[in-house]
């Protein structure tokens, strides 16, 4: 603990350093034997990991072979990925990946604290290869420098002052976001509409093509593609979606699609550094392309032919969460030479006829209300297929518009993430300050120091007499349970 060390000298003259070895018992949880719905029996709330972090019980227990816990108790996490988590709060019969910590004539919240500040240095050194577990060697040899009781009570009072500040600013930042999503969701609502450009569109009126000509001339590409024949399209039912504008039209997505095609599977032994790009479900996000944890694959060229993104094409996740199942991308231009996993469908638009981005746009906010309808839903997953996203209805409106929208569109958002972009900063900043709250409250910097309060050496030799006294207690207990069982004829000696 080099930091630790290094501020010995900083605590005031009136604190100790300890560890918590010295001052701390734990109780670790256990898995009841009578566990399951809450009933006449089964009353007392299980706290699992879900309770401890969300405050949601969805097991009971009737307490035998239980160890309980108070609101008042602190929590930790004892196994698993959050080992070091610190919680309280809750009441039950304590998890058995938890346990409760026991303090004797110590401030809990004063340790509560100084544990939250300490959980990167317990949760990155931990025991165990499969399951991490928090290492006792590292947890109890953890040293903490100890004010006067009362001194303890000014601390928290002040860390707890401070951080019902951080949190009513934190939780102003969070609402912030919340109006910049629904402001985007607006954003593309009027776009499709037609509102976002009504007054470009009536401004330009000589400029827009009629739809008969727009169709016409979308009926002979569509020949071109298909070997002389038009593609044939059942009516669209527009019942529930948006009233257009005359100059536009709904249609299907298949209509202005050039190819679909879903993407290549290969097992783990093609997987290569070496190998071609292969984005995956997790590099679409928020209607981008993210460069983040590429895969790569050995493919032959003909496979690579076959599966290469070009710049334009609107790569479509078909496997997914049902409120993530159809998020889509446009590929940039400049990207490596890159192909796609088979989670996801390469859409190939018509160009002459329809924007990509447009499209795109298009998918952010229709496609959760339509493939909820539509998705085929396995356990804990959804997925669809090319002719639902080749039925899916579209607002078609003339080129030109098409792409003034994409630019009114661009610009709204450039504006929003320009302002998210400060909140997430200021965001952490906001936990970069509690952290330095913390810190400064365990220097002894925070509350002012009394002279006349019990110095910290004569609160720890009780916490030590406290602590022995309990042992000893435990021991006792122990003993007499033993003689019990002996009595009984459940211990026997073999002579």
């Amino acid at each position: 603990m080099t930091e630790d060390k290094n501020n010995l000298s900083q605590t005031p003259k009136s604190w100790v350093w300890t560890n918590l070895r010295e001052i701390l018992d734990f109780v670790k949880g256990k898995k009841p034997k009578n566990l399951g719905a809450k009933n006449e029996l089964l009353t007392i709330p299980y706290v699992n990991i879900r309770a401890f972090e969300k405050k949601v019980i969805d097991k009971f227990t009737d307490g035998t072979d239980s160890r309980l816990c108070e609101t008042s108790d602190i929590l930790i996490v004892w196994d698993g990925a959050r080992c070091g988590l610190v919680g309280r709060g809750v009441s039950g019969a304590i998890g058995s990946t938890l346990a409760k910590l026991v303090c004797y004539e110590l401030n809990p919240s004063y340790l509560f604290h100084y544990l939250r500040l300490k959980y990167d240095y317990i949760n990155k050194r931990p025991r165990g290869v499969g399951i991490p577990h928090v290492d006792p060697n590292i947890f109890w040899n953890i040293t903490m420098p100890l004010p006067p009781l009362v001194e303890q009570d000014r601390i928290v009072s002040k860390i707890e002052e401070l951080f019902t500040r951080l949190d009513a600013g934190l939780e102003s930042l969070r609402m912030v976001k919340t109006q910049l999503g629904r402001y985007r969701q607006a954003v593309l609502k009027h776009a499709f509409e037609g509102k976002l450009t009504e007054r470009w569109r009536n401004a330009h009126k000589d400029q827009i093509e009629p739809v008969q000509a727009f169709l016409e001339r979308m009926g002979e590409e569509q020949k071109k593609n298909t070997g002389g024949k038009p593609r044939e399209s059942s009516p669209i039912d527009s019942s529930g979606l948006y009233e257009l504008p005359t100059s536009w039209m709904w249609i299907k997505l298949g209509e202005v699609t050039e190819s679909m095609k879903n993407g290549i599977y290969k097992p783990k032994r093609f997987y290569s550094d070496d190998g071609i790009a292969c984005l995956r479900m997790y590099n679409i996000e928020s209607g981008k392309i993210v460069w983040k944890d590429i895969k790569r694959m050995i493919l032959t060229s003909e496979e690579v032919h076959a599966y290469e993104l070009k710049a334009g094409d609107i790569l479509v996740n078909r496997v997914n969460s049902r409120e993530l199942v159809g998020k889509a991308a446009v590929i940039p231009k400049d990207l490596e030479i890159c192909v796609y996993e088979s989670k996801n469908i390469r859409l190939r638009l018509l160009g002459n006829f329809v924007d990509n981005k447009y499209v795109n746009f298009w998918l952010q906010i229709f496609r959760q209300k339509y493939f909820n309808r539509h998705a085929q839903q396995t356990v804990g997953m959804a997925s669809i297929n090319q002719e639902q996203l080749s039925s899916m209805p579209v607002p078609l409106s003339p080129l030109l518009e098409q792409r003034k929208i994409v630019e009114e569109i661009e610009h709204s958002f450039s504006i929003v993430d320009e302002i998210e972009k400060n909140v997430n900063h200021s965001m952490t900043q906001a936990e970069k300050l509690r952290q330095a709250v913390l810190r400064k409250a365990f220097w002894g910097k925070l509350a002012l120091q009394d002279p006349t309060d019990e110095p910290a050496e004569k609160l720890l030799e009780r916490i030590r007499e406290e602590k022995e006294k309990r042992k000893s207690e435990e021991k006792g207990i122990k003993r007499k349970r033993k003689g019990r069982r002996r009595q009984m004829g459940l211990i026997r000696y073999v002579k």
